[in-house]
């Protein structure tokens, strides 16, 4: 017997431990609480002078219920019950309507939680242990009896709905008076005895209120572990030093088209000493300038671009000669080559960027020059010439 309740008391434990295992959202004071009602029957265990045995002497009982949660096994509720008259045989043979109240504080313990762990939300069928003590009433012919009660019950719970707010349930239950006084001065001994016991069999439903996590019950925590979150962070912070390099790149690129600017804006204030070809085209004035032995275009000079793309979307049978430029520096073979470059990229983006039919713009590059301006760096550019005829 004794080896029996040891392994008992083992498989208990082994199954708490397996409960908690389960990380669930915090539980706040105003979570996971429900209000119920229930109904059904109640009868002594017993035959004896005031009652007719079991079954023979059934009492309609209703009842409410209001309770909360506290972990995902265990909780308390309160129960209010009352029994009504059904012969004069129920108890001592009550002169009003109702034979008997009952106000019971209950310990609650989900047994499909304990043994099986909490899934993350009820199961659609639960068994739920209950148990606790009391305080009863009784209005019979003699005196207004009053007693201490104890009460054990099995919840075969039903979790309903989508949320599964609503909680349908049959509920045997055991109640035993422990301590009463059927007058002043009348004291029964605390004792558990059949003959001062009732069963009773009802049938009720619980509404679980809604929770700060959301749902209407328990939800699981979302966890982390320590070495993701170092990961994590490490990998915020190689991207954040990425991002601080970016910006000192650009901050840089920003200064160097800043000066390149004022240079232009400086070019442009004096007096040009020297045309740079005798032509009789149309010359439009926006310049694309490039940096020494590049052909790229800085996004600064895109403006220019844009002034010659609009230019030509508001004349549609405008045609446009881009020429490009180098400046003195280096072999003459290759600036021919990067003059050349330089007036396909700007053709390119006029007709990627902004739209422009290919076939209304042609190129030339013309190598290198220094007529265009006494500082190399305008000498480095495209322009463009209007070809319409």
């Amino acid at each position: 017997m004794k080896k029996l309740f040891l392994m008992l008391a083992a498989g208990f434990m082994a199954a708490s431990v397996n409960a908690q295992n389960t990380a669930i959202t915090a539980n706040k004071a105003g979570d996971n609480w429900y209000i119920g009602a229930n109904a059904g029957v109640s009868t002594t265990l017993t035959k004896n002078t005031e009652n007719g045995g079991f079954f023979k002497s059934l009492a309609p009982t209703f009842g409410v219920r209001v309770g909360k949660n506290l972990t995902t096994v265990f909780g308390l509720a309160l129960d209010a019950d009352m029994h009504f008259k059904s012969n004069d045989k129920w108890y001592a043979g009550s002169k009003t309507f109702v034979e008997d109240i009952n106000v019971d504080l209950l310990g609650t313990f989900n047994l499909s939680n304990l043994f099986a762990g909490y899934p993350g939300e009820p199961r659609s069928f639960e068994v739920i242990a209950l148990g606790g003590f009391g305080w009863t009433h009784g209005f019979n012919h003699v005196s207004k009896a009053n007693a201490m009660n104890s009460r054990v019950a099995l919840d075969f719970a039903f979790n309903l709905g989508e949320a599964k707010a609503w909680q349908l349930y049959i509920e045997p239950s055991l109640t035993y008076n422990l301590i009463s006084s059927l007058g002043n001065d009348d004291f029964q001994d605390f004792k558990y005895d059949i003959n001062r016991s009732a069963f009773t069999i009802k049938a009720g439903f619980n509404y679980k209120f809604g929770n700060s996590n959301g749902t209407h019950n328990f939800a699981k925590a979302q966890l982390r572990d320590q070495a993701e979150i170092d990961a994590l962070n490490g990998k915020i912070n190689e991207l954040r030093a990425d991002n601080n390099a970016k910006d000192s790149k650009i901050a840089a690129d920003a200064q160097t088209i800043a000066d390149l600017q004022k240079k232009l804006a400086d070019c442009e204030a004096r007096p040009t000493t020297a045309a740079v070809v005798e032509k009789t085209e149309n010359v439009l004035q926006p310049h694309v300038i490039f940096r020494q032995g590049k052909s790229n275009i800085e996004p600064a000079q895109y403006a220019s671009i844009e002034m010659v793309a609009n230019y030509m979307k508001n004349h549609k049978d405008a045609k446009v000669k881009v020429q490009g430029y180098a400046s003195p520096e280096g072999k003459a073979e290759f600036n021919q080559k990067l003059s050349e470059k330089r007036a396909e990229v700007v053709k390119n983006a006029l007709v990627k960027k902004y739209k422009i039919a290919a076939d209304r713009i042609t190129t030339e590059g013309l190598g290198a020059t220094d007529k265009i301006s006494e500082e190399n760096d305008f000498n480095r550019v495209a322009m463009f010439i209007d070809t319409t005829k």
